[in-house]
């Protein structure tokens, strides 16, 4: 038994009927680019996650920065957000002309540590980018509360977090505006790249609308640069048959951390944290252990496969050396890095297969 961390294909096996079906009525509709498919997403997952606009573009990346051009973004405004994430959160920042700074992570949920924020504020600080990471609500109370009084914006990354509840709202509705990730590993996830911007502000809906059009807002007249990034119709008319089962899917993920969490306690592993207030949609069970390294060749000698996110934290990356941060300046974040590693976690894991990886951390952990 061959066990992935993630694997698309099971999904695929089970809803083969219906995703061929929805890619022929695309097809047939005589419409590939901004249709019916995407209008109706975007209005889908708009209510979804009760805001009053989705923007649908091509991917997570492009949600973030043309998230921050319709915000009003200038050149050299600074961005607070975290070195714990993925890559793209940092440069879609720099792609929209801002310049990121960084706060360190809670070591209890690893994500953005509010009190860090008067530290990393300045002069020409003008947004929050809080990363609702692994599946889980940043404190938005605690960064809306420090936004409104110093005049900033917040724009939330919820790449790994549709369906994720802070204090009963759902993900995607806590900020000025937010940005969503439908690359296939996501809790929604698409079969290919695509993504959303969301926000209840019709002034900036109407702008992105136009952003991801190069700008245009008629045929062939550009009111100001913009981008070639539309969510594409097949991806669309995907989505909108899978936001259907969201909510099951985030059902059978939790079911699957909870059994985690009683095999592995007292394993030797730290095990993830959901905060109070939050529903965690464990779009990855992240686990931490100082032997990490160790852990992850047994098992892979097992045939098990994990995912460590993320072993290098950005402002330690060649490409951020410009950025003028060193090691240490993150202590939480860096010692992070080198011991979290995330174990099989999606709807389509079996819990045959999920006792396989439980005996196997038991053996490996003693």
């Amino acid at each position: 038994m061959r066990i992935q961390v993630w694997d698309y294909r099971k999904e695929y096996d089970e809803m083969r009927d219906e995703i061929l079906a929805a890619v022929d009525k695309v097809f047939r509709s005589g419409r590939l680019i901004l249709g019916e498919s995407v209008s109706a997403f975007e209005t889908a997952f708009a209510d979804y996650c009760n805001v009053a606009h989705g923007i649908g573009v091509n991917s997570g990346t492009d949600a973030l920065a043309l998230g921050l051009r319709g915000l009003g973004i200038e050149d050299d405004d600074e961005v607070i957000t975290v070195s714990n994430t993925a890559v793209p959160t940092v440069s879609a920042i720099v792609t929209a002309g801002g310049a990121p700074r960084f706060v360190d992570v809670d070591p209890d949920t690893y994500l953005m540590d509010s009190t860090g924020l008067e530290g990393a504020l300045s002069e020409k600080t003008r947004f929050i980018l809080p990363v609702h990471l692994y599946g889980q609500c940043v404190d938005m109370d605690a960064i809306n509360d420090f936004a409104t009084a110093h005049g900033l914006k917040v724009l939330e990354d919820c790449a790994q977090s549709a369906g994720a509840l802070y204090k009963g709202r759902k993900a995607g509705r806590l900020g000025d505006a937010s940005a969503f990730s439908f690359y296939p590993t996501k809790v929604l996830g698409g079969y290919g790249d695509g993504g959303l911007v969301a926000t209840d502000d019709a002034d900036v809906a109407e702008r992105l609308r136009s952003l991801r059009m190069y700008g245009m807002k008629g045929t062939y007249y550009a009111e100001e640069h913009g981008y070639n990034t539309r969510l594409d119709e097949v991806h669309a008319e995907i989505l909108s048959l899978k936001l259907k089962r969201l909510d099951g899917w985030i059902g059978r993920r939790r079911d699957l951390a909870d059994a985690y969490d009683r095999r592995l306690k007292g394993s030797g592993l730290v095990l993830p944290t959901e905060a109070e207030g939050n529903r965690h949609a464990y779009y990855l069970y992240v686990v931490r252990h100082a032997e990490r390294e160790r852990i992850i060749e047994e098992l892979k000698a097992r045939n098990i496969f994990v995912n460590v996110s993320y072993p290098y934290p950005i402002h330690t990356m060649r490409g951020y050396a410009g950025l003028g941060y060193k090691e240490g300046d993150l202590p939480v974040t860096e010692a992070l890095a080198g011991e979290i590693f995330s174990l099989p976690m999606s709807p389509t894991l079996s819990d045959e297969e999920q006792e396989t990886v439980c005996l196997a951390m038991e053996e490996i952990l003693g």
